[in-house]
């Protein structure tokens, strides 16, 4: 290596001297060589490589273009006058001959490509029209100097006769000016249109004859790379017309962004990877091999262009469903790894071209330090830095942006998986994972698997480049450098314990995470009953004890990080002078050289010691996510196939048959058997779920009958229906659905509302009938309530319908089933939430009108309407008792409520405040001391530089041997100096002199004073890390104690109009995002604000006529970031904005997952979540593009200031002195700037949208409606003692623009008064109660409650002193005790006797005890068991006023009387308020409320409101009679 001398080469390719290999102007003209290299060459390169960029643009039909076909026939010429030329080169023979054959063949091939590529943007979409990108042309008047001083030189000896072929060659030349002068003409004057910028439609097709470019660019109707040129995808020209948009602000929403990439279009990739999954499943290597499919399949760029009206590509067939034994780590190599492999040959040159920055800086160093070197040695050094900064900013853009489109794959392949195995997996094995885990796993999973693309080719290249960057050390200072490296190495555990600590932390905080949100989860779905019973204290407690745990571990995370932070900041200096002490020790001389290449080597080594820990963290936790995911893959689908008998029934009109048959909510064999492997739940879903076991059933029923299914509140009636939509585990016996394939209609006892408008809840994606769409309406009595809603049936209804009373959840639950139009319909006791009147109208024309002639299945507590069933079948503890006719069953359930002495009973751009207030959060001395000593570790870093640099002049102006050069930390790149004068390694000093009389006291002198700057660098740093990592858990708690304090504050309204999903984000990502995200970006950002001002004020001190690139520059970086930073911003937010949507329909998907599968809707909703993916992936992958868009420009920015500061050096160095430690110095700073320009605008993005989280935050902080706070002291402890309410002229509205709830209600309760509140659905009887309780606050009135207007009291003081049990029966997840008495206030006995008087005890003492679990939400016990189960919470209070909200509606007949009974007992002296739809419920109440239109319209005794005839308590009475 030491021998190679690109002069010589240059000489023996131009023919001069090797002293002057490159001049440049000789005897008045220029010499040939520049001209042919330079002005040849050059121009001839650019232009083959502009044309190759449109070889594979768009093409449309050719149409006869004047203009183009001139420049074509001129570049023919061209491409014919070169090719003659060339030949006779070679034949001349001459000293210039390589010269010449370099120059034609370049032009040579520059003219065939052109030629190629103007053919192509003939025919082409865009350009056809049009003159053509204006480059090429440019590229084309760049080579007319060169043919200008080829005619001038070649005119004084072209005349000589003895030299034909010169003078051949010269009529060559000049009848070249005749083709290229007609080429330029017909580009000024094309004879055709000339239009806008380059667009391509979604909904254009290549056969339009328009002039498309005419239209304004509509950015949501493009779609992104696809049909771009070569020249557009290297500089991301096709998304200027994107980042322009969000320039202007104009980037609202998802309508302008543009559209996938066909190859990364969910559709696409999700059938290349089933593809992929079935071959790996069959063992064939066949059809798809190792990376991808056969060529064609995928990937494959299409055009940018759409069919017309299409988005998305039809499904072209049906998907196989992922199963079987199945490594998915292997399909994704199957369907992506050649592809990703091939990027790492990117990543190896681009690693590898890092290294000639460094080996050319040391070329130009050594040319600095030689007086006498020529000056075109210096200029070939400069442009080889040039070159090869380029080429390694665009192989490091490529690879970035390939990788994250692989990434991208990958996630959609992932997430589609996960879903449709969550649509396909039986409910034994879904129940082994909660709804939370199979969330994370296409969340923060997916997220990890898909972090393993950037982390694999980091794992390999991160010892390569240690092991390079060690090698070169060793030949610069030998086995010196083996002192510096044995403390780097010692580290090495140090670092590998921080990061197993760190993750260990990171395990348990996640854990209290996970269980902090869980609470808040419940929190917010249960929000109704903690304001009822003021438990907002005792879960703030709850919620803050999991905070404090989980800041506990993030508190260690971050002073782990901070001790990592330290160690990476001060290890390259202890490693430098422990590697110089080392050196001269053992008897060298350190030098310039050797200093500046050491410093940057030991930077290459500390890079690698400390990233490597982490990425190998990175990849180790991807594993383990890609195990999670495996596990929830590898459980076994619904084999219906298996659980249906295929054997039809001997008898035809049979619909459904089960013979002897057995089922379980749990696998083959309980908790022992044979499930697959996975996360065990003791509970189950459902109403049987855990112990209770369906058995011994037989069942047949007629086609077209009506069957009711009538017994006790938990005896398996949910079951059965789940049994027969093959929701259960079939233990044995046979089941057989006729007609199943078509699905059923099914309505759950728990309604399942899609967050959607009313009439879509009821299409259900079917096409909009509009005559048996109003009759399906009207069937359902939903007539009225469309009328009351503000918009009609287009009134969104909210998530899980929270908008709507729990009778219309019921009937639009109803009429979703009947627009389905199945053969078979299975209803769970739909009529137990309406009035009797609403049930008569529903049985009559729904059940027994609209859907006669179908088979269904009823059940119900409803016992007057089971006389109208064709079969009744009597239930009790799993099995079927008794199956006949009305007349044989209701004796049966008749006398089974008559033994309990009852009659029956019946029932239903970030603002700045968004950063003042992070830093109030994290504290203003606080956050003034961080930024302080950032300031101090920055200075003394700069100090430390400045220090070397005057040392080396020191020396060099006293004639010292020695030298030294300039470190900078920040510079993470080798300056090796291989090709100094001095060779690679010194001369050993004489081997009689002892090594410590090497050292100078001058040397020790600088050693010592840089040592000390160097600790007292280290102190600055130790206190930036520690400061910082204090202030971020500071504004981390400060944050998230006033966005809980302020949540838990909030009024009803708020909750019932704001999705749970929105409301939870603050708490799970926003809170996150402070915890974590915003510190680590933030401390990036900090760092490199303060590093790019230190480098720009030391490279301006060195050099100051660097400021000369330098202001240019900024003015051309500060106009790129902004260009950039809005449409970055707003794709961020998009981002965030999609993803809410996915996320929300996978958890709306497995809430109604019987649902979904029952009507056969599958394929549907796993359609409808590819377009939500393909949404977000939309928004990422141009997010992804937007930073390659600006990185490449950024490169380019640093590519020129290299060069600018190299061409400075060389011109002092020609004209003047030059001090080579301040150039050294600069030169070192200018490679950095790169990096430091790039991480600047990455970081700063990164903090704003990290601070979205904080804005986020901060809006729920400050703006939310809360609740008054106050108290009143001087009510009595004993108060109310009478119980006696009153409504004086009440009038209450929900919210603007929707009708009033209560409509100028007044009314008095006496004290100890029973009333029965009826009505129909949506009369108002449900805000009776809110009012009380003050959910939601009087428009206009008062309520008097003893006397005492309620808004003058404290909240808790009102609410204490009342009691509800309200009409949903919300559970904690939890024990039976916590949910009980969450607060711990009545001993043991007290609860289970209420339990007891709930006719809860078997159940209970079954389950385990009262310490026994009740599953997320109660999801252990049936709807009927959580009525129960709140009505005992209820008995636990000791208050005068007791409202009943439906109570009982899920319970059968007897319970409910013997409720009833309780109820009276407990609560004899007591003010009682009953709502009620079974109006036996209330026949014994002192009086009776009727409702209707949130209006008091008849308020009396029972008996009195049943004499007159016409009262409306008469027609409701009459309707439940008959």
């Amino acid at each position: 290596m030491g021998g190679f001398d690109p002069a010589e080469l240059i000489a023996g390719l131009c023919g001069t001297d090797a002293g002057n290999p490159f001049p440049v102007w000789q005897n008045g003209t220029i010499v040939p060589c520049f001209n042919q290299l330079v002005l040849g060459v050059l121009p001839h390169s650019g232009l083959a490589v502009c044309s190759a960029f449109y070889l594979s643009i768009p093409r449309r039909r050719p149409i006869l273009q004047y203009g183009w076909t001139l420049r074509l026939v001129s570049t023919l010429l061209l491409v014919l006058l070169f090719t003659v030329d060339l030949v006779l080169a070679g034949l001349q023979r001459q000293v210039h001959l390589y010269l010449d054959c370099l120059a034609d063949g370049c032009a040579l091939l520059a003219w065939l490509l052109h030629l190629a590529a103007s053919l192509a943007l003939q025919v082409s979409v865009a350009w056809s029209h049009r003159r053509g990108p204006t480059l090429l042309v440019l590229l084309v008047l760049l080579s007319v100097p060169n043919l200008v001083f080829t005619l001038v030189a070649g005119a004084s000896t072209a005349l000589d006769p003895t030299r034909s072929l010169r003078l051949t060659r010269f009529i060559l030349a000049a009848a070249r000016t005749l083709p290229l002068a007609a080429y330029l003409l017909a580009w000024a004057f094309p004879c055709v249109y000339s239009g806008a910028a380059y667009e391509l439609q979604i909904n254009s097709g290549v056969d339009d004859g328009g002039a498309l470019e005419s239209a304004p660019t509509d950015t949501g109707a493009m779609v992104a790379e696809d049909g771009s040129g070569y020249f557009s995808r290297l500089f991301y020209r096709w998304l200027d017309p994107l980042l322009e948009r969000g320039r202007r602000g104009q980037l609202d929403g998802l309508g302008h962004v543009y559209h996938l990439p066909r190859a990364l279009r969910t559709g696409v990739v999700t059938r290349h990877f089933s593809r992929c999954w079935q071959a790996s499943q069959q063992g064939a290597s066949a059809g798809v091999r190792g990376g991808g499919a056969r060529r064609g399949e995928w990937p494959r760029p299409v055009s940018r262009h759409l069919p017309a009206g299409s988005r998305t590509p039809p499904q072209e067939e049906a998907l196989p469903e992922l199963g079987g034994d199945v490594r998915l780590l292997g399909v994704l190599h199957r369907a992506f790894g050649w592809w990703y492999y091939a990027l790492g040959v990117l990543k190896l040159v681009g690693n590898l071209l890092g290294f000639a920055g460094p080996l050319l800086l040391g070329q130009l160093v050594g040319f600095m330090e030689d007086p006498d070197a020529p000056p075109s040695r210096g200029a070939l050094v400069t442009l080889g830095l040039f070159s090869s900064s380029l080429l390694s900013a665009f192989l490091r853009n490529l690879y970035g942006f390939h990788v994250s489109k692989v990434a991208l794959s990958a996630r959609a392949a992932v997430v589609t998986a996960i879903y449709g195995k969550a649509l396909r997996v039986g409910r034994v094995g879904l129940a082994r994972f909660s709804l939370g885990e199979v969330v994370n796993l296409m969340s923060t999973d997916t997220d990890r698997v898909v972090n393993f693309c950037n982390s694999f080719h980091e794992l390999w290249s991160l010892p390569v480049q240690f092991s390079i960057a060690l090698y070169l050390l060793h030949l610069q200072v030998g086995i010196a450098f083996l002192g510096g490296l044995g403390v780097a190495l010692l580290l090495v555990p140090l670092n590998k314990l921080l990061a197993s600590r760190i993750l260990d932390n990171n395990k348990h905080m996640l854990r209290y995470k996970d269980s902090r949100v869980k609470l808040v989860t419940e929190l917010l779905f249960g929000v109704r009953v903690i304001k009822f019973y003021t438990w907002e204290p005792h879960f703030a407690h709850k919620i803050s004890d999991c905070r404090q745990r989980e800041l506990s571990h993030l508190k260690t995370i971050k002073y782990l990080d901070a001790v990592c932070v330290y160690t990476w900041a001060a290890l390259p200096v202890v490693v430098s002078i422990l590697t110089f002490l080392t050196y001269v020790l053992l008897g060298h001389q350190l030098t310039a050289t050797k200093v500046f290449t050491t410093l940057a080597l030991v930077g290459m080594l500390i890079l690698p010691l400390n990233c490597f820990p982490w990425v190998l963290n990175g990849v180790l936790e991807a594993y383990v996510s890609l195990e999670r995911i495996q596990r929830f893959l590898q459980l076994p689908n619904q084999d219906l196939q298996a659980y249906y008998s295929l054997a039809a029934p001997e008898d035809q009109q049979t619909s459904v048959l089960l013979s002897e048959g057995s089922f379980s909510w749990l696998g083959l064999g309980g908790p022992g058997g044979s499930d697959p492997p996975g996360p065990r739940r003791d509970e189950g879903s459902g109403e049987g779920s855990g112990s209770l076991l369906l058995h011994a059933l037989d069942l047949s029923i007629p086609k077209g009958s009506l069957v009711v299914v009538v017994g006790r509140v938990g005896c398996g009636k949910s079951s059965l229906l789940a049994a027969i939509t093959g929701e259960l585990t079939r233990l044995s016996g046979a089941v057989h659905v006729v007609g199943r394939e078509g699905g059923f209609g099914l309505a759950t006892q728990e309604p399942w509302i899609q967050h959607a408008t009313v009439r879509d809840n009821i299409l259900f994606g079917r096409k909009y009938d509009y005559v048996f769409y109003q009759a399906v309406v009207e069937a359902c009595a939903l007539s009225e309530d469309l009328n009351v809603l503000p918009q009609g049936d287009r009134t969104e209804v909210g998530e899980n319908g929270v908008t709507l009373s729990g009778g219309q959840k019921a009937r639009l639950a109803l009429a979703r089933a009947v627009y389905m139009e199945k053969d078979i319909y299975l209803l769970d006791d739909p009529l137990a939430a309406v009035d009797a009147q609403v049930a008569q109208h529903l049985m009559q024309k729904c059940i027994m009108g609209i859907l006669r002639g179908k088979t269904r299945i009823l059940c119900t507590h409803r016992i007057e309407f089971v006389e109208r069933a064709d079969l009744v079948v009597l239930m009790d503890n799993g099995t079927i008792v008794k199956t006949g006719t009305p007349s044989e069953i209701l004796p049966l359930v008749e006398e089974d409520e008559d033994r309990s002495g009852e009659e029956h009973k019946e029932a239903g751009g970030l603002a700045w405040a968004v950063y003042r207030a992070y830093w109030r959060a994290v504290g203003g001395a606080l956050a003034a001391t961080i930024l302080l000593s950032l300031l101090l570790m920055q200075a003394s870093k700069n100090v430390s530089d400045w220090w070397l640099s005057h040392w080396i002049s020191e020396l060099r102006n006293n004639g010292s041997a020695w030298s030294n050069g300039s470190y900078t930390e920040a510079y993470t790149s080798p300056h090796l100096l291989l090709f100094s004068p001095g060779g690679l390694t010194a001369p050993l000093c004489s081997p009689t002199a002892s090594p410590f009389s090497n050292i100078s006291s001058d040397v020790k002198f600088y050693l010592t004073v840089y040592a000390s700057i160097a600790s007292a660098n280290t102190l600055f740093t130790a206190a930036r890390a520690f400061l910082f990592a204090y202030g971020a858990i500071r504004a981390a708690t400060v944050v998230h104690d006033r966005l809980l304090g302020r949540v838990l504050q909030a009024t009803m309204g708020f909750f019932d109009a704001t999705p749970t999903g929105r409301v939870l984000n603050r708490f799970s990502s926003d809170v996150s995002g402070v915890d974590d995200g915003l510190p680590f970006v933030l401390n990036i950002l900090l760092a490199n604000v303060f590093s790019l001002a230190g480098t720009l004020a030391v490279m301006a001190w060195s050099l100051p006529w660097v400021l000369a690139a330098l202001l240019p520059l900024a003015l051309l970086y500060h106009r790129t970031q902004r260009f950039y930073r809005h449409s970055s911003r707003e794709l961020k937010r998009l981002s965030s904005v999609t993803l809410s949507p996915l996320y929300s329909h996978f958890s709306e998907t497995l809430s109604g997952l019987a649902t979904i599968r029952a009507s056969h809707a599958s394929a549907r909703f796993e359609e409808e979540s590819k377009r939500r993916l393909d949404n977000n992936q939309r928004c990422l992958f141009l997010s992804n593009a937007a930073m390659q868009w600006l990185d490449i420009r950024l490169q380019l920015v640093g590519v020129a200031l290299v060069t600018g500061i190299s061409t400075i050096a060389v011109l002092q160095h020609r004209y003047g002195s030059v001090d080579p430690g301040l150039v050294g110095l600069s030169l070192s700073y200018s490679l950095s700037i790169t990096g430091l320009l790039s991480g600047l605008i990455f970081s700063f993005t990164q903090t704003e949208m990290q601070m979205v989280s904080v804005e986020r935050t901060e809006e729920y902080s400050t703006c939310l409606p809360t609740e008054p706070q106050d108290h009143n002291p001087q009510v009595p402890a004993s108060w109310p003692e009478r119980g006696q309410l009153e409504f004086n002229g009440a009038v209450l509205c929900y919210r603007e623009g929707l009708t009033n709830a209560l409509d100028g209600v007044t009314l008095r309760v006496h004290p100890g008064e029973k009333v029965g509140v009826v009505g129909r659905t949506g009369s108002g009887k449900s805000s009776l109660f809110l009012a009380v309780f003050r959910l939601v606050e009087l428009n206009q009135g008062a309520i008097l409650l003893d006397g005492l207007d309620i808004c003058t009291l404290g909240l808790a003081q009102l609410r204490s002193r009342l009691a509800i049990i309200p009409q949903d029966p919300f559970l904690f997840s939890g024990s039976v005790r916590e949910n009980l008495d969450p607060c711990g206030r009545h001993p043991d006995q007290r609860l289970l006797a209420a339990v007891q008087d709930c006719h809860l005890e078997q159940l209970v003492s079954r389950m385990g005890g009262l310490d026994a679990e009740v599953g997320d939400r109660g999801s252990r016990l049936s709807l009927g068991q959580r009525q129960l189960l709140c009505l005992a919470r209820a008995l636990l209070t000791e208050a005068n006023v007791l409202c009943i909200d439906e109570a009982t509606a899920s319970v059968d007949q007897q319970t409910d009387r013997l409720l009833q009974e309780t109820i009276r007992d407990k609560f004899r002296d007591k003010t009682v308020l009953t709502i009620a739809h079974r109006i036996n419920t209330i026949m014994d109440s002192d009086r009776v409320l009727v409702m209707h239109a949130g209006k008091v319209v008849e308020f009396d005794a029972p008996a009195a409101l049943l004499q007159n005839d016409q009262s409306l308590f008469s027609r409701l009475v009459g309707g439940a009679d008959e």
